[in-house]
């Protein structure tokens, strides 16, 4: 009833836990629940090509039903991952997703080609990253840079290819056409928005970075809107999305599902309750049985939007 099928991988049910909240698998996977294939899939965190140390602290601030986080994308580069890391991953558990990052095109293409010779299922590309040709613009919110990389990618792995949408952009929907011209198979949506918290005592960032990703409950409306979005885009396509940002129950699940997601992403809410995925689970059962469905994708884009009165303003 909850397994699926998303770019010709079979998930055993549409919880992916996100890029970043659970290192590089090998520490979620122990974590009681999860071996009753509780996800189908894990992304990894996020990847470049050489070793990074990430930002000074502080990393991560919680704020009122969110949290900040400014990591800097700590991690042991892209060719460890590949040979230290995931020869440890059971891969027979669930998907593993590979989340790379760059800051040029090239840099993006050299990494996506290191996990393409791995036993990686799908890479993720995190297009909010800066790119250092371009002073500093996000590839993500410039739809011409995004699909750049894109088609780097593309060129240089045979594996799914699954491409993180910021939500820090005026058209998510016109970014997301190009990304598909560019040859995307499918979409995660959405990426944090940014944001930033400050001591009044020192009047200073409470950041070392400055500013963070703002992500957790605080963002679902908006993730929910941008996920219907893209979803407008996608259909004609049959492109699914990951549709991401605040779940924290069954319901809010359900919610991005009818919205046009075709699997649902778990992140913030791992920090405080790492068992949630079976009640997620559980809760997604039931509403399936109560409304007579055998299975999940029945649910994808089902929204019926409301006839728009003249004059509503938006």
């Amino acid at each position: 009833m909850l397994a699926l099928e998303f770019c010709g991988m079979r998930f055993a049910t549409p919880l992916v836990l996100l890029s970043g909240c659970v290192g590089f698998g090998e520490e979620y996977t122990r974590v009681a629940g999860f071996t009753n294939r509780a996800a189908g899939a894990v992304c990894l965190k996020g990847t470049t090509l050489e070793p990074r140390l990430g930002n000074a602290a502080h990393r991560i601030y919680e704020t009122p039903c969110g949290m900040l986080n400014a990591i800097g994308l700590q991690n042991p580069g892209a060719r460890h991952v590949v040979e230290q890391i995931l020869p440890s991953l059971d891969f027979s558990e669930t998907r593993f997703i590979a989340n790379i990052s760059g800051s040029t095109v090239e840099e993006y293409a050299e990494v996506a080609r290191i996990f393409d010779n791995s036993p990686i299922d799908a890479i993720e590309i995190n297009i909010s990253c800066p790119n250092v040709k371009a002073g500093g613009v996000a590839f993500g919110n410039d739809p011409e840079m995004s699909a750049r990389v894109v088609e780097a990618v593309r060129a240089a792995t045979r594996k799914p290819i699954i491409t993180k949408l910021s939500p820090n952009q005026t058209d998510i929907a016109g970014n997301a056409r190009r990304c598909i011209e560019a040859g995307t198979d499918a979409f995660a949506a959405i990426n944090t928005l940014m944001g930033m918290a400050i001591d009044i005592e020192s009047r200073t960032p409470l950041l070392g970075n400055n500013q963070g990703g703002l992500s957790g409950p605080a963002i679902k409306p908006v993730a929910l809107l941008r996920t219907h979005q893209v979803y407008q885009v996608c259909r004609p396509h049959g492109i699914p999305i990951i549709g991401q940002g605040g779940i924290t129950s069954a319901e809010d699940a359900l919610e991005f599902l009818i919205a046009g997601a075709s699997a649902v992403g778990i992140g913030t809410a791992l920090f405080y309750d790492p068992g949630i995925l079976p009640k997620i689970n559980a809760g997604i059962v039931d509403y399936l049985q109560r409304h007579g469905l055998t299975e999940v994708a029945q649910l994808t884009g089902t929204l019926t939007l409301n006839d728009r009165r003249p004059g509503c303003g938006c």
